[in-house]
């Protein structure tokens, strides 16, 4: 802080500028006064502010801690030049000291009007004028203030050195060999600008500008703390990427992400967008308060988007007001209350905790739509028979006036199920009750003699019953069954049991995909259920036609297998009857019922409804029209089955009703206090008037033009990520505590012209890497490191290295292993064994990929919470929000990479490549692929 308040001191002095409250003493007073005479209350000393002017400027008794333009008739100047341990500020144990020099800036201030200003991060953002110094008005901004001090912009750096900055910038990856070849022979005036526009095309683009935002966004394949389950968010790093590449507006990037689901009419890809805010841990060890949980995410979703989007520390809000911002403990909770309506109820469970969305992968969708499509051509085949069919429907309503279908209901002699706990008992009516124990699933072997003569089909009659959920006709918690599977065996004496052929089946009721057809077919994995909401209160049946009639001989008898195997646990028939008829074509009661009603009806005063009613009882009856329903519910069960294997993404959605919100004092959610709604700070501009705001209300709020932070925030991470460092170093704080800008015109326009441009991410970064600010040489001279050692001044290019994960992805590139795949589930490459195992108790054990997964970039690794990849050194934990860059200073990085057998392919991969190219001088070539440049002579001997 020191230095870089010298620098700031050294470019007042040469400018004659007046010292400045922002500039100068706010950071001094910060550090050492706010604490005791800041914002906070409940730590405030001697109830004195000296964060405001009302409070430094007031009259008391002792007078006014400062007289504007009257250093020595302040108190504070003569509390801080006191030798009384008791008078002196800070006091002695205070762990800061004032010295000489930043006396003498308060005395100055003090003697030149102590104006008091506001912190520059809530003032609205403004375009300021541009001097007409250079072409770009980046140069423009920075070489003004470089002039003042008699330094200027280095040299352009040369265009090896430039094409290499400008590939790892924006793709993460260094330049192929034909692309810096391309772009030193190319003379013409925009060569830059169309390499920008390629790289800024690059699929890689998305990719090297995600890894930030999954810093930012804790996203991790993992829900951390001990029992660390998987979790399945990869969909939403896709989406990333995606809307990254595709450039989507940095303010629909806002909205989707905070509140996408909550747009009208809101897509899948909307909906999707808002796992941002479920990124976070989940808590789901042995003996965790589902509540307190519920609480921590609510903190952790607010804290997240007040460092990404504000740049402020709300964190220190959880327990009290902020000791340094203007921002209470009201305002912190006011903030919760935003997030604060999801039904999530932090248990730990299922790592999937709801809500969750179905997100298909391409290849689903690709399979689905194809599977669509067979669907519809078969539906049209359908739909060509049955017009074809339709004159012989009036022949068909004659016979079944005359029809008198009868029904014989068998009376069991043997009733078993699987699971011994089952009982049941035989009603007077032939049906058969269940009770007793309630397993998840059920098979049930029903035997009974069979009557004399000839039979045509077999009935299964599904019935209510008190003892059922809501009076109806199953167990299961919604009152539903799944029939999975139904067979039919003659019993004949002296003869091995015969499976009987069942064909054309039909159900008085059929629940989407789950067909009665499908009770048919071998390896079924859906088959017959009947909800629907209402359909648990009536009672239901289904038909099954024999291959051919059945001659009975005396003593047969029949055994009925009813199978109930689906993933939905306890979904078994809890009362039925078995019957058989001899009629050749027999149809349900309730059809016969309702046919029976609708014949009564003249054919010209019939509603459309009865006319489809009796067209489908009609083609019931035809085997062709029956081959085509059961193709049809084939594939409507194979669309079913893909739509269970698509990914399930956490996501946000609102509860119902709404839920209060409280401070909770010490941030404990048991400790509830006042109730407080979803507001805005009052430190910044406020929210349109409505009576409850949602978190739509929020996303639209950071992103309006008048709002302070967010442009601000999002510029100086960009800076950061081009330049190392930010125009203001601390990306997660912008707040009082924060260093005051050297070039706070160069970030305002940067962040002025980011709104106007409509958002536009790639428009902000082209402008920055146009400027000559990027484009010049790392090199410096003596005046230059004298005066600006850490290059805060913008004189010369940054020197930094790469990203532990940069330098991987580099080292693939390299070598042409790389595999340039876009998006999907994560890869395990190698690591050493026993990482995982030693971190779980054993429970859990890393089985490396194979093939190309071990070549893929490294944003795609599989990332446990608690055991991150060991290969990214100095990394984001993706425990919590981060947005700082990391470089690692750490000699195990180097140490790492010698014993990873990665490495060690792609120095093969390296050697290989310089051999094809040029095999008489294989170092030299090896040297330029690395460094995009030949090596001069102390470095190639």
């Amino acid at each position: 802080m020191l230095r870089y308040l010298l620098i700031l001191i050294l470019v007042a002095t040469a400018t004659g500028e007046p010292i400045g409250f922002n500039s100068h003493i706010r950071p001094l007073l910060s550090d050492h006064c706010f604490s005791c005479h800041g914002f906070d209350s409940n730590s405030r000393e001697a109830d004195l502010r000296l964060d405001i002017s009302e409070g430094a400027f007031a009259d008391r008794k002792s007078g006014s801690a400062i007289l504007p333009g009257n250093p020595e008739g302040s108190l504070i100047w003569e509390r801080i030049n006191s030798d009384d341990p008791d008078d002196i500020m800070p006091p002695p144990d205070h762990l800061l000291r004032l010295d000489a020099e930043e006396k003498e800036l308060i005395y100055r201030w003090i003697k030149e009007g102590a104006k008091y200003e506001e912190h520059w991060t809530f003032i609205p953002v403004k375009k300021p004028n541009i001097p007409n110094l250079a072409p770009h008005p980046l140069d423009s901004l920075v070489r003004q203030k470089l002039r003042k001090l008699e330094l200027d912009f280095s040299p352009r750096a040369s265009k090896e050195t430039l094409i290499r900055r400008l590939s790892f910038d924006l793709r993460g990856l260094p330049p192929a060999p034909e692309e810096v070849k391309t772009f030193i022979n190319d003379k013409s005036s925009d060569a830059w600008e169309r390499l920008i526009d390629k790289y800024l095309a690059d699929t890689a683009f998305g990719e090297r500008f995600a890894w930030p935002w999954l810093d930012a966004a804790r996203y991790a394949d993992s829900n951390g703390f001990q029992g660390d389950r998987e979790r399945t968010m990869w969909p939403w790093r896709d989406w990333v990427i995606d809307a990254i590449n595709r450039n989507l507006p940095y303010d629909d990037f806002t909205i989707w992400q905070i509140a996408g689901d909550l747009l009208p009419g809101a897509t899948l890809e909307q909906k999707l967008a808002t796992g941002f805010l479920r990124n976070h841990a989940i808590n789901g060890e042995g003996g965790s308060i589902p509540e307190e949980n519920r609480v921590n995410y609510v903190f952790d979703m607010t804290e997240t988007v007040g460092t990404v989007w504000m740049g402020l520390t709300l964190n220190c809000c959880r327990c009290h007001d902020h000791k340094y911002d203007p921002l209470s403990q009201k305002d912190y909770y006011s903030l919760t209350a935003f997030f604060n309506q999801t039904p999530v109820n932090g248990s730990g469970g299922d790592p999937q905790t709801k809500p969750v969305l179905e997100v298909p992968t391409q290849q689903q969708i690709d399979k689905e739509e194809t599977i669509r499509g067979e669907l519809a051509k078969i539906r049209i085949e359908q739909k060509t028979l049955a017009a074809k069919l339709a004159p012989q429907q009036k022949a068909w309503e004659e016979n079944q006036r005359q029809q008198n279908s009868q029904w014989k209901s068998l009376k069991a002699t043997s009733i078993t199920a699987n699971d011994k706990g089952l009982k049941f008992e035989h009603l007077s009516d032939h049906s058969i009750l269940s009770s007793g124990s309630n397993p998840e699933k059920a098979t049930f072997q029903f035997t009974a003699p069979l009557p004399k003569g000839k039979i045509s089909a077999l009935r299964l009659d599904a019935l209510r019953h008190t003892s059922m959920t809501k009076g109806g006709i199953a167990r299961s918690d919604s009152g539903n069954f799944v029939l999975t599977r139904f067979e039919a065996h003659l019993i004949r004496e002296g003869k091995p049991i015969q499976p009987i052929k069942l064909e054309r089946p039909i159900a008085s009721f059929e629940q989407g995909a789950y067909k009665i057809a499908t009770t048919l077919e071998t390896g079924n994995t859906l088959g017959w259920a009947i909800y629907n909401g209402t359909s648990i209160n009536r009672d239901h049946a289904a038909v099954f036609h024999l291959g051919k009639p059945l001659a009975v001989q005396e003593g047969d008898q029949v055994k009925i297998v009813l199978r109930h195997d689906s993933h939905h646990a306890q979904h078994y028939l809890g009362r039925f009857k078995i019957s058989v008829t001899e009629t050749a074509k027999p149809s349900l009661e309730e059809d016969e019922q309702s046919i029976e009603k609708l014949l009564t009806i003249a054919p010209d005063q019939r509603s459309q409804e009865h006319n489809q009613s009796l067209a489908a009882a009609f083609l019931a009856t035809h085997s062709e029209y029956q081959k085509l329903s059961t193709k049809i519910a084939s594939l409507e069960a194979q669309i079913s089955t893909i739509r269970k294997a698509a990914p399930r993404v956490m996501v946000m959605e609102d509860r119902k009703g709404r839920r209060k919100t409280h401070i909770l004092a010490v941030g404990s959610y048991q400790a509830q206090g006042k109730e407080v709604e979803a507001i805005t700070p009052g430190l910044l501009p406020p929210l349109p008037e409505k009576e409850i705001h949602n978190r739509l209300d929020l996303a639209h709020w950071l992103v309006s033009p008048d709002h302070p932070l967010t442009s601000r925030v999002t510029v100086n991470r960009i800076w950061q990520e081009l330049f190392g460092i930010g125009l203001i170093k601390s990306p997660e704080d912008l707040g009082v505590q924060s260093e005051i800008p050297i070039y706070p015109e160069l970030l305002d326009w940067l962040s002025a012209d980011f709104i106007e441009s409509g958002w536009d991410f790639k428009k902000l970064i082209k402008t920055i890497v146009t400027s000559k600010v990027y484009q010049q040489s790392s090199k410096v001279d003596s005046l230059a490191l004298e005066r600006d050692p850490k290059n805060r001044l913008l004189a010369r290019a940054p020197r930094y290295r790469l990203p532990s994960w940069m330098i991987r992805d580099q080292a693939l590139a390299l070598s042409g292993r790389l595999i340039r795949q876009l998006g999907g589930t994560p890869v395990k490459p190698w690591q050493p064994q026993g990482l995982w195992s030693e971190v779980t108790f054993g429970r859990k054990k890393y089985t490396p990929d194979t093939g190309e997964n071990l070549r893929r970039r490294t944003l795609y690794t599989f990332w446990r919470r608690i055991s991150a990849p060991p290969m990214i050194f100095d990394n984001a934990k993706r425990e919590g929000c981060e947005v700082g860059t990391y470089n690692t200073n750490s000699p195990l990085h180097a140490l790492a990479t010698l014993n990873d057998p990665l490495y060690l392919e792609a120095a093969r991969g390296i050697a290989y490549r310089a051999q094809k190219i040029d095999p008489k001088s294989i170092l030299k070539t090896a040297f330029k692929l690395i460094t995009a440049r030949d090596p001069n002579e102390e470095e190639f001997i």
